[in-house]
């Protein structure tokens, strides 16, 4: 799929973005999200005994849940939906470019795009984190690891939004099917699972499937991914059970499966699309 076609297909959806200000407006937005948490999460630094880095990155890890999801969606629900109202698309499949190498143009210029707004964000954060309240190898790798399995994150949600836009017969339908996968997967599958958890009173639901359910939704899987990797995250976020609760593989092969799987899928449903 990465052909030069790819790439020029890449940097087409790029010049779009900034022209629709979308490049912006999504740095934008974790910028101000990141410093928000960062300042209002600053308190707890001295009962836990670390230091602001580290507390920063466990709520920017809670926010990266929600936004990047969320992020993803909004620049991919109408990649294909949205190019068949306007009357686009046929020119596009036009061009001597397959339907793969097509949509994985799109999707380098939306990654970069995502790429380029949680680095400036989390970075911004990090940085005012770590000049008011100091920073230590830890933090800093943490930090590191947040930014990149955030792009992953975006990644899923990305190839997703394309399958939906793709099945979807218009722009408004593809929206609304984003908006419900972003409520299953971000907040009704936790609720579902706590649910679940609650009537097995410890059972063998709470000691033996959950874990490897929470692995299977990407928002969880990059959650405790970054909660596992870093004992010093995992105090401050409280979830350090629920992170060796599995093997050290599980959470980072769930993120990965996800894109490859979610991009086949995608190509799968553009190929059946008629302009």
């Amino acid at each position: 799929m990465m052909t030069p076609r790819s790439f020029a297909i890449a940097r087409a959806e790029m010049l779009i973005l900034r022209r629709n200000r979308w490049l912006f407006m999504a740095t934008l937005i974790m910028v101000l999200f990141a410093l928000a948490l960062t300042f209002a999460g600053s308190a707890p630094t001295g009962s836990l005994g670390v230091d602001m880095l580290t507390v920063s990155v466990a709520s920017m890890t809670t926010l990266s849940v929600y936004l990047a999801p969320l992020l993803a969606l909004m620049m991919s629900f109408d990649a294909v939906a949205g190019d068949r109202d306007r009357g686009s698309l046929s020119l596009i499949l036009s061009y001597p470019a397959g339907r793969g190498e097509l949509l994985f143009g799109k999707f380098l210029a939306h990654l970069a795009a995502l790429g380029f707004a949680m680095t400036i964000g989390f970075g911004t954060a990090g940085a005012v984190a770590a000049y008011y309240g100091g920073a230590g190898a830890e933090s800093l790798v943490s930090l590191l690891r947040l930014i990149g399995t955030s792009v992953l994150l975006g990644a899923v949600f990305l190839v997703l939004g394309y399958a939906l836009s793709a099945l979807s017969g218009s722009a408004t339908g593809a929206a609304g099917l984003s908006a419900g996968l972003w409520l299953v997967f971000v907040v009704l599958y936790d609720l579902g699972l706590l649910g679940a958890v609650v009537m097995d009173a410890g059972g063998v639901f709470t000691q033996k499937i959950f874990p490897w359910a929470m692995v299977a939704n990407p928002a969880d899987a990059f959650r405790v991914w970054n909660i596992a990797a870093s004992d010093s995250v995992a105090i401050t976020s409280g979830m350090a059970g629920a992170a060796s609760a599995l093997p050290g593989w599980a959470a980072p092969l769930s993120l990965v499966i996800w894109p490859v799987a979610g991009f086949l899928l995608a190509r799968a449903a553009f190929r059946r699309v008629e302009p």
